[in-house]
């Protein structure tokens, strides 16, 4: 590794999305994505410096998406596709990919405030804590077939808010990851028993 909602109180702004122009940058909606990302939402008590052991709390709310892609942006906005919820929660993504190609996947995690990858239950970046938009990168070895993906991030206090995942495949320069981009060959599927995170590692620390 290298450098660096019962949905009681948590809704999708159904009414203020009806008024205005839906948001470009997504955490996620409720509307299922089979193949896509799965994020578990959690509350966080006030003042939570890092990432908490989230295996051991009780979800209040599951999205789905396709791609991370929310650039820093003012605290107000919300969150769209998730709550009008600004402070203090976490999400948690898993998902499944296919790796094309045997080899070297660089990985760049932009978030505010905390962050951290895992793949294959490897930590590949850390960028948690409490801090303003950063970004961290790292790199794995992978080899061709499926693989497992786990993000956990958490917003602490205002003012702003950011979460973008890249990838660059093996020779590659960096883009946004979608998960259109990762699936198997037609006429294969990725199996569901993939290696599981560290238990005592998952989703943040102790």
């Amino acid at each position: 590794m290298r450098g660096k909602a019962s949905a009681l109180g948590f809704a999708l702004l159904a009414i203020g999305l009806a008024q205005e122009p839906d948001p470009i940058a997504r955490f996620g909606a409720t509307v299922l994505i089979p193949d896509g990302l799965r994020g578990q939402i959690y509350f966080l008590r006030f003042d939570t410096p890092q990432l908490p052991n989230l295996r051991q709390m009780i979800s209040v709310g599951t999205v789905y998406a396709t791609s991370l892609n929310v650039p820093t942006q003012n605290f107000n906005r919300g969150f769209p596709g998730v709550t009008d919820r600004f402070e203090w929660f976490a999400i948690d993504y898993t998902g499944r990919f296919w790796a094309q190609y045997a080899g070297i996947y660089r990985f760049n995690l932009l978030s505010d405030d905390g962050s951290r990858l895992w793949i294959d239950g490897k930590l590949v970046v850390d960028n948690d804590g409490l801090h303003g938009p950063r970004e961290y990168y790292g790199d794995i070895d992978l080899a061709s077939g499926p693989h497992r993906l786990e993000l956990a991030y958490f917003q602490g206090p205002r003012e702003s808010v950011a979460l973008v995942l890249k990838v660059a495949k093996p020779g590659e320069d960096w883009r946004i990851f979608h998960v259109d981009e990762f699936k198997p060959p037609p006429g294969v599927e990725i199996p569901p028993g993939l290696p599981p995170v560290d238990p005592g590692k998952k989703r943040g620390k102790k």
